[in-house]
């Protein structure tokens, strides 16, 4: 079996939330360094292990505050563990959350060029692909607009067009098929079928049971922070599926 490209070993994340409510930043400083202030130990994972292969599509599955979105975040580098480690083994293009990464005051060119040096890439890379990136996105019209006068579904369409032109070994999306009308959905899974044909591997987040099945070969049910199945995409999206009916 070849290196995992990406390696989660008995990670967990805490987060310490202050029981008092502090109006301004000065109350906040203030009760903290007195004593004052105490919190209380929130888990979004717990001790979680998976390893993902070269070119797997997998699914992260779960009810929402699961620790799905977290895991991504850790997996992208955006957050560290509290315990564990991860290793990743290639470059990642996450798509986590809409607008991470844009200036909103910056327009769409700029946002691109930008978003491209961010990523690794060279003012020449991005001129040769900068009228791919603005015809998938379909923002022709609105290229040297403010990207903060966006809707959602156009930063998700802009945001997706530049992630996915780089060819990062990784690709990690978050809910982005839940922006956007049908056919560009349609239009994001082609992409995204294309560079798994070509080796790249895939984290994905859906609460779409046909995305997933569709996409992934793969799926990781959390529950709570906790790994609950993991396993063939449809067989353990069915029992998630199934626990959510009876709840």
């Amino acid at each position: 079996m070849a290196t995992p490209i990406v390696e989660v070993n008995h990670v967990t994340m805490r987060f310490n939330l202050a029981k008092e409510k502090t109006d301004t930043i000065k109350e906040y400083c203030l009760k903290l360094m007195r004593g004052q202030l105490h919190f209380d130990e929130f888990f979004a994972l717990k001790n979680v292990s998976f390893s993902i292969q070269p070119g797997e599509a997998v699914a992260l599955i779960g009810k929402n505050g699961s620790g799905k979105s977290t895991m991504l975040k850790v997996i992208a580098g955006v957050m560290y563990p509290s315990k564990g480690q991860v290793t990743v083994r290639g470059s990642i293009a996450p798509l986590i959350e809409l607008g991470a990464g844009f200036d909103m005051d910056l327009t769409a060119r700029e946002n691109i060029y930008l978003n491209g040096a961010v990523m690794g890439m060279d003012r020449a890379f991005m001129n040769q692909h900068f009228d791919e990136i603005v015809e998938f996105s379909e923002l022709q019209e609105f290229v040297d607009v403010p990207v903060k006068n966006y809707s959602s579904g156009m930063i998700s369409r802009l945001g997706f067009a530049i992630a996915t032109v780089v060819r990062a070994d990784i690709l990690v999306v978050d809910e982005i098929l839940a922006v956007g009308d049908f056919k560009f959905q349609e239009k994001c899974k082609a992409k995204m079928r294309e560079l798994l044909e070509g080796g790249t591997t895939l984290l994905f987040v859906s609460h779409n049971g046909d995305q997933v099945k569709e996409l992934c070969s793969r799926a990781i049910w959390l529950n709570h922070g906790v790994v609950m199945e993991d396993g063939p995409a449809d067989v353990v999206y069915d029992k998630y599926a199934a626990m959510m009916e009876q709840s």
